[in-house]
């Protein structure tokens, strides 16, 4: 069974602005997660649920423990990932720009072209948790939900364990306003952390 234990140092310098450091090799790693078949359900299901009580709660100094200590973590506006454009933080990045009114671009809206700039906190409440994801259909290492996005994650996140929380959408808009959250986990010293959290859902 998998203990889980994070450990990360955070640093305070304000600055405008960083590229995005993640890249495709950057997140391989060179074997398969040691998770015990029988409990994997379990496991991921309880870790799956942390994650998405530490947003629902806002409890970012829990959050920040579950992001990989050396790849950190990208955040992925909708299913199609692109690594050079998401944008990524360390551990340290995470904690320092968390409590910051600083802005980041974190992509384009679909449809509009319109690119989203608001601060790491607005961006993980008004995008990462739109809806309450704690009361999604779950799913492990299957997407079940996909709209007309290209599903590149087991591309960009080879030998990586990912969680999907989907929610339905309503009769009123033909359940085209459905979400879905993906939780993507690597091991690290035999240990589970986040690498990468994917928000998907209908695009034009």
């Amino acid at each position: 069974m998998i203990t889980l234990l994070f450990l990360f140092n955070c640093t305070k310098e304000p600055v405008v602005d960083y590229t995005d450091s993640l890249t495709k090799d950057s997140i391989t790693i060179s074997a398969e997660p040691t998770i015990n078949k029988n409990s994997e359900d379990f496991i991921l299901k309880d870790f799956n649920d942390k994650v998405l009580k530490s947003l629902k709660e806002k409890d970012y100094n829990q959050f920040a423990t579950f992001i990989h200590p050396e790849k950190g973590i990208s955040f992925s506006m909708y299913g199609f990932i692109n690594p050079k454009k998401d944008k990524h933080f360390t551990p340290a990045e995470f904690k320092k720009y968390i409590s910051t009114d600083i802005k980041f671009t974190w992509g384009e809206k679909d449809g509009t072209g319109d690119l989203l700039q608001m601060s790491l906190k607005n961006y993980l409440e008004k995008w990462v948790f739109v809806k309450d994801f704690t009361q999604g259909e779950f799913s492990l290492n299957e997407i079940k939900h996909s709209g007309n996005t290209i599903n590149n994650l087991k591309e960009v996140y080879p030998n990586s364990i990912f969680t999907e929380n989907y929610l339905k959408g309503t009769k009123e808009y033909a359940e085209m306003d459905w979400n879905s959250l993906k939780l993507v986990f690597q091991e690290y010293k035999g240990k589970l952390f986040l690498v990468g959290i994917i928000n998907n859902q209908w695009t034009i």
